[in-house]
């Protein structure tokens, strides 16, 4: 049995929030084994002494549909509420006012653009300036704790996409995260980490019997997250991503690919455990909403063979093959970032795009690819 830093610190009584004032960073995701919510469990447990509230990106319960769209927090009630993706995505001074630790419960997905783990970095270094007590509660990896796959992060494209240096797929949880940015960035935090029980490593989330709650609008399901650290590339394109379908970043396209030949070509490149399905769709909302688009289904039929990066990689190379006078890098801004590319800061370096656009052998990216991740694992 699987049992999340939640479900631990309830089994124990809540021990190590005795006597303290705690704030919650949390979202719509953040549920225990019996599917309640971390902050409904603080607010009705006369253990905690719950006296704030933060929210993410998205809002504390998942209400804002897209990127880079604000929420506002309120400090009326009993226990204000503060929005850390608006005016504020560190918290300031006087949120963290009177609370003698904060409590980080945020879902992750396993890929570096995720902005959860930023805002979680950013409450870390807030609170080593304050002498507040950080208690991570960790959770599994939805899509396991050992694969590293992707780009790694040049620090001079840092952005809320990417702030330090990490692997697109990190192979890490919310609370390895934690302790890494407290050994190499953070060194004076006071930070406890509640460790996950029960979890093999190996395994995706779907593969155990932990719930799974969606921790953002588009990410409906742990297939979502399995293709996200590649086809979140996609959001720097004009390319649908497939945001205003049932099945987002599974689906993807545009109109004027020819999807049965867009299937033909990747599935021709023989790209582990994947195969691509011609669809037609019409997006609801976002990009080319109301039209008619042509693309294709992301098929995972093996994810311990299937490399995510490298996939998208080999998509975007033949999206641009077939029509590259329609395909486009988007301009900024993009989560904050104003002066670079998107596709720049998402790959987190500029090799990436010009390798893209000059059609370099997926083999030869590939092995770039697994350079820089045995570089982030030889110094972790």
């Amino acid at each position: 049995m699987v049992l999340a830093g939640i479900d631990v610190l309830q089994r124990d009584g809540f021990a190590p929030l005795k006597g303290k004032r705690v704030g919650l960073l949390s979202n719509a995701g953040t549920i225990d084994r019996s599917f309640c919510h971390t902050s409904d469990i603080f607010g009705t447990s006369p253990e905690v002494n719950l006296r704030a509230l933060f929210g993410p990106q998205h809002g504390l319960w998942g209400h804002t549909q897209d990127n880079m769209i604000e929420w506002e927090g309120t400090d009326s009630g009993a226990v204000p509420i503060y929005s850390l993706y608006g005016k504020h995505r560190e918290p300031t001074r006087k949120m963290l006012s009177g609370l003698d630790a904060l409590v980080v419960d945020i879902p992750d997905v396993g890929a570096r653009y995720y902005t959860f783990i930023w805002t979680m970095a950013l409450c870390i270094k807030a609170c080593e300036s304050l002498g507040i007590e950080v208690i991570v509660l960790d959770r599994p990896n939805p899509i396991n704790g050992v694969t590293v796959e992707g780009t790694l992060l040049d620090e001079a494209f840092s952005s809320f996409v990417g702030l330090y240096s990490l692997p697109t797929r990190h192979g890490l949880t919310a609370g390895d995260l934690a302790k890494h940015l407290v050994n190499t960035r953070f060194p004076m935090s006071n930070l406890k980490v509640i460790e996950v029980e029960g979890w093999d490593r190996s395994l995706y989330l779907d593969e155990t019997d932990y719930p799974w709650a969606v921790p953002s609008p588009n990410m409906p399901t742990v297939h979502t997250a399995v293709v996200y650290p590649g086809q979140c590339l996609l959001e720097a394109t004009n390319l649908s991503e497939g945001r205003g379908t049932t099945r987002p970043f599974e689906t993807f396209g545009a109109p004027w690919l020819d999807g049965w030949k867009l299937a033909e070509s990747l599935n021709s490149l023989g790209l582990g455990g994947v195969v691509f399905r011609p669809v037609e769709y019409q997006p609801t909302f976002q990009k080319h909403a109301g039209q008619m688009c042509q693309g294709c289904f992301i098929h995972v039929t093996d994810r311990r063979k299937f490399e995510p990066v490298l996939t998208t990689v080999a998509i975007l190379e033949e999206s641009l093959r077939q029509d590259p006078a329609m395909f486009a890098w988007n301009q900024p801004p993009y989560e904050y970032e104003f002066e670079k590319l998107p596709i720049d800061i998402l790959a987190g370096n500029d090799w990436l795009r010009p390798a893209i656009e000059s059609f370099t052998p997926i083999r030869e990216i590939k092995d770039r690819l697994r350079e820089e991740c045995s570089a982030f694992r030889a110094c972790s």
